[in-house]
This record gives structure tokens, sequence and C-alpha cells, in this order.
């Protein structure tokens, strides 16, 4: 089959995923596109998940102090009620903490000619595949995978070291809670 191109409008979408461990650039990559894509004119919208506000409520900021303007949002379902006529590109951080639900809603997106730029990690801190991620990169046209430093060793690091011991998956933390470990000094903390 052919890709899917709205004739009438001469837009074809796509699916960005931006993914790797904590510490590694996801967010400084996703803000950099936003930015290339506004010096473009192109309209973007920029969503959160409302749970994440370890640096700011609204705005989405990487370790670094990057940042943009964005929209908190418990659910993804909720970014139809945000997309006007002029929307060119679609911006999801932290992507991970959504439900599955986001693939569908990516999909429908790009569908209809818009440009759908996504990060999160990619693995949990036990290194196992991490919420919608997996099945984002299955969809996806164009994928980045970034790896971090290892902050025993100095290798690149793919995994995230929690370094608080909680039993549940999700965590919102940075620097506090979580260091970036290569497959070698990565170890699983219950």
């Amino acid at each position: 089959m052919g890709a899917r191109v709205n004739i009438i409008n001469n837009k074809t979408g796509w699916i960005e995923v931006v993914c790797g461990s904590m510490f590694s650039g996801k967010t400084e990559e996703l803000i950099r596109r936003i930015r290339r894509a506004e010096y473009a004119r192109q309209k973007t919208i920029v969503f959160k998940p409302a749970i994440d506000d370890r640096y700011d409520v609204t705005n989405i900021v990487s370790h670094s102090q990057m940042h943009t303007p964005s929209i908190p949002i418990s659910s993804p379902s909720e970014i139809y009620g945000y997309l006007t006529q002029d929307v060119e590109i679609v911006a999801v951080d932290e992507a991970q903490f959504f439900d599955d639900s986001l693939v569908g809603i990516a999909n429908d997106l790009a569908d209809r000619g818009l440009r759908v730029i996504i990060a999160g990690l990619d693995q949990d801190y036990k290194g196992n595949p991490f919420g919608c991620i997996p099945q984002l990169l299955c969809v996806a046209e164009y994928v980045a995978k970034y790896l971090a430093i290892c902050v025993q060793c100095g290798n690149p690091a793919n995994r995230t070291q929690r370094t608080v011991h909680r039993g549940e998956q999700i965590l919102v933390g940075s620097t506090d809670a979580y260091e970036a470990r290569c497959r070698n000094c990565h170890e699983v903390l219950d």
C-alpha cells in the first residue's frame, strides 16, 4: 500500500518518536524540533502530562532548563479539544505517562496530515518497555533513540537507574530519584 496523502490539502502526515533513558536529551530534542517548526511559521501545539510538574506546571522543561510553553493534559483524548484548522504540528512530551490511547490518536492526527512529534522514555526503571512508547515506535515513520552517559563508568547509557526504593512503575522525579546507567551498571531495585 502507498502512503496516505490528504490530496485536498496536499498534506502528508507522519509520526516522529524521540526516545531513550532519562538525561539523554529527549526533551531538548523535542524543543529543538518545535523551535525549528516555529521558525518556519508552522502552527505548533505542545502537550505534556498534567502529572509532570517537576520543573513547571505548564511549560515543558529539559533537565538543562530549556523550555517551551505547553498544555498539561490528563488524557490523550484532550488533544482534540485544542486542535484548530491551522495546527500543523502536535508535540507530546513524556508520552510514557499516557495510556495506549495515545497510539490511536497519534495515528489519527498523522492520517489527517499533521506532523506528530512524541518524546518519552522507552524503558522503565527495571529496563522493561514503558507505557505506550513501544507501540508508538512500531507505527512511527521516524525514530530517534538517544543515549545518556553512565554516571558510574562513563559508557553510553540506555537505562534509567532509580536511586530511591519505591516499587511503583511511575515515580515522577529527576536527579533526586534517577541516574543514567549503562547496561552493565544498571541494577533493578525494588
